[in-house]
């Protein structure tokens, strides 16, 4: 009797353990493209949790829908400045004139109780403590709005036409041949070279510097508008390599005066003008000019006062290529030096000058990259900056000081992926970043002291799923000496004794990385959602992409996709080494540069690649736009060879295995001729691509029709890789 009970014990031990395994599998949630997709339903559940803050002056203020909270630096605790409701009833606004959310708050005066707002119809300065507004501005129908807080004149455009309101509620109309072709007050260049808009207030907001394009010598590309009775020709200016482009030149309006003169800087064909910066005085104004070859970069200096050109202040050549994306930006504690970003030793770097253009010094050095400088501590002398100094895929928050070039680590805790926002006088700031296990974690640091202060930690939001593995590793770039980092997602429930379908995403151009210490080492939603259907992904960031310095970025100067394809098959030969990865099963996707570099690897590679999914692939670079495609391949005309090896009309031949070619019908960036050529190639050489198109949409899928695109990406490969 004693043996058939011991005999029992172990079988209801494996009943009640296969039992409490089934629950636990039970209890793990599966993810949809709607939880883990930007347009999906759920998606803003799914994101950790932030914090918005703003300083005011030394203050950090946390920005809520509803309600402004002050915090405390030293022990992240927080009192409620004012609600929503509060403010509307100070201005006694109406359903037509609400404010609509405090999201928007600024507050642009460190000694006063002011708050600058948007409503419905209006700009708005509310002081909270005596409870009424101070100051109105009409704002209704504005764009590309430019508040200065010094004078509260504001610059906008309006009707294609630039306008400046005065604090006083005057509004001059600077220009009256605004229109499609002649464009004022906005980003020029297409948004190249680091422009990101197209006005710039002086200190003092009195004197405007503004952006003027004449494009009208540009070609039009035939954009058509299908949602009208009748489709509609919407043509967009679009100027190709190699091909006319469009001319800039750069305006200043004086408030005082009423009067416009345009800086004396001579022919604009075939010029790039960018990086606007004022001096400390007011009298002067500094601009980057490159030539239309992007190999000669000078920094000119005109006067103000007349547009007259008075000097080069410095010059850069290169036999490849000069990329300037930083204004220059002089010392709030010394008006007669100024700090330049450059990557002329190698590596984006800061140095000292003076105003007359004599380089003082190098400010910072070594193997690696200045990501951003966030601003200056006037009272120490030192500037704080990010960089990837602790490792390529991270970056962190230093202080250089410029008399003597220390500097010091100074975010949270070294690791990871740091943003900072820095306070007015430069103590503060408040230290935002992620690890690959730390969703995300907020902290205000104080400068002078070190002192760290937790503020904010977000849960978890993918608690209770199903998660895959997430891992980062190197292997050597096709030189043999290069380290290139990639991501690893293993499919859910990874068992290594089996064989699992393997998909390579990938981009691989400039401007651009896939891998860096964020959460989950920045693995896109997409990628858990294919993991989770049993597939393996692998992202690799070759070389041409960014963050590596001058040498890395510029391996692929004149054949855009060659090297990055070489470095791509390291990263397939790795994945072929693995037991766990099926060597007939292997696909690959990416999106713009990664749609060209998909195409190019199944045509390339043919044997190699299975399945392909290509979204908005760049076809032949001569049909890519003047700024961008001539920087890295030159022009067709002086590159030919390299524009015919690069093209992938010639490669639609040697398409072997299942392709989706994937555009946005009214795509501005790449172009619907891409595509369109492609198809037209595979049906001279009897190969057989498939093709959809999103009608109305640009380069990228807007809302929830992104999750219907990842949808249509995901069947794909669930239907021919398997």
């Amino acid at each position: 009797m004693m043996m058939k009970i011991n005999a029992v014990i172990p079988f209801l031990g494996l009943v009640f353990l296969a039992c409490f395994c089934s629950n636990q599998m039970k209890a793990q949630k599966e993810f949809t493209l709607e939880d883990l997709n930007f347009g999906g339903t759920n998606y803003h559940q799914m994101v950790p949790k932030y914090r918005y803050t703003t300083w005011w002056g030394d203050e950090l203020i946390h920005l809520e829908p509803e309600e402004c909270f002050i915090v405390d630096k030293n022990t992240g605790k927080e009192r409620k400045l004012f609600t929503l409701e509060e403010l509307n009833k100070m201005v006694g606004t109406n359903d037509s004139n609400k404010i609509y959310s405090c999201y928007s708050a600024k507050f642009p005066y460190a000694k006063q109780t002011y708050v600058l707002l948007r409503s419905g119809k209006d700009r708005i300065l509310v002081d909270w403590k005596k409870g009424k507004k101070i100051w109105g501005q009409p704002a209704e129908g504005q764009q590309f709005a430019d508040f200065n807080p010094t004078s509260r004149n504001v610059a906008f455009v309006k009707d294609h036409q630039l306008f400046v309101a005065q604090a006083n509620g005057k509004t001059k109309q600077l220009t009256t041949d605004g229109s499609r072709e002649i464009v004022y007050g906005q980003s020029v260049h297409r948004d190249e070279f680091g422009i990101s808009k197209g006005t710039f207030w002086d200190n003092d907001g009195q004197k405007l510097a503004f952006y003027r394009m004449d494009q009208s010598m540009v070609a039009d590309y035939p954009q058509v508008n299908i949602f009208a009775r009748e489709a509609q020709y919407e043509p967009d200016k679009y100027p190709m390599a190699g091909m006319t482009s469009h001319q800039v030149t750069v305006g200043v309006y004086d408030v005082k005066t009423g009067q416009t003169l345009y800086l004396k800087a001579g022919d604009p064909t075939d010029r790039y003008f960018t990086n606007i910066a004022w001096s400390p005085d007011n009298k002067t104004i500094y601009i980057f000019e490159l030539n239309r070859d992007q190999n000669v970069c000078q920094l000119i200096s005109y006067d103000a006062e007349t547009g007259n050109k008075l000097g080069v202040i410095y010059e850069e050549k290169d036999s490849k290529y000069v990329e300037p994306l930083h204004p220059i930006q002089f010392l709030p504690w010394d008006n007669s030096k100024f700090i330049m970003q450059s990557q002329k030793d190698g590596y984006n770097h800061l140095y000292l000058f003076t105003k007359e253009g004599k380089e003082l010094k190098q400010i910072t050095q070594g193997k690696w990259v200045v990501m951003d400088v966030l601003g200056f501590d006037k009272k120490h002398h030192s500037i704080i900056y990010q960089s990837n100094e602790l490792s390529p895929i991270q970056q962190n928050i230093f202080v250089v000081n410029v008399d003597n070039n220390k500097r010091a680590l100074m975010d949270d805790n070294g690791k990871g992926w740091h943003n900072g926002i820095l306070s007015e006088s430069g103590q503060y700031f408040v230290d935002s970043y992620s690890t690959p296990t730390i969703p995300r974690n907020i902290a205000i640091i104080n400068i002078n002291n070190g002192k760290r202060t937790r503020f904010f930690k977000a849960e978890d939001p993918w608690k209770g799923y199903n998660v895959p593995e997430y891992s980062c590793g190197t292997i050597k770039a096709a030189d043999g000496v290069t380290d290139l980092y990639y991501r690893m997602v293993k499919p859910i429930n990874f068992d290594p004794s089996k064989k699992y379908p393997t998909i390579v995403y990938v981009y691989g151009g400039p401007h651009a990385h896939n891998v860096d210490a964020r959460w989950h080492y920045s693995s896109r939603g997409w990628e858990t959602y294919m993991a989770q259907k049993g597939y393996l992904l692998f992202i690799l960031d070759n070389r041409g992409s960014e963050n590596r310095g001058k040498a890395f970025e510029q391996a692929t100067f004149r054949q855009l996709g060659q090297t990055e394809m070489k470095d791509q098959m390291k990263g397939v030969e790795y994945l072929k080494s693995l037991p766990y990865v099926d060597s007939d099963k292997i696909g690959v996707h990416g999106w713009s540069f990664g749609g060209f570099m998909t195409i190019s690897l199944m045509t390339n590679y043919p044997d190699v690649f299975k399945v392909g999914v290509a979204g908005g692939p760049v076809i032949d670079w001569k049909w890519y736009e003047v700024m961008y495609g001539e920087r890295y391949m030159d022009t067709p005309q002086t590159n030919p060879e390299g524009y015919e090896k690069t093209s992938l009309l010639h490669k639609a031949k040697d398409l072997k295995g299942k392709l989706l070619i994937i555009t946005g019908y009214n795509d501005k960036t790449v172009v619907p001729q891409h595509c369109l050529s492609f198809l037209s190639a595979c049906i001279q050489a009897g190969t057989q691509p498939d093709f959809f198109v999103y009608p109305g949409e640009p380069h990228n899928m807007r809302g929830h029709q992104s999750t219907h695109l990842h949808e249509k990406i995901s069947q794909y490969f669930f239907d021919y890789l398997k």
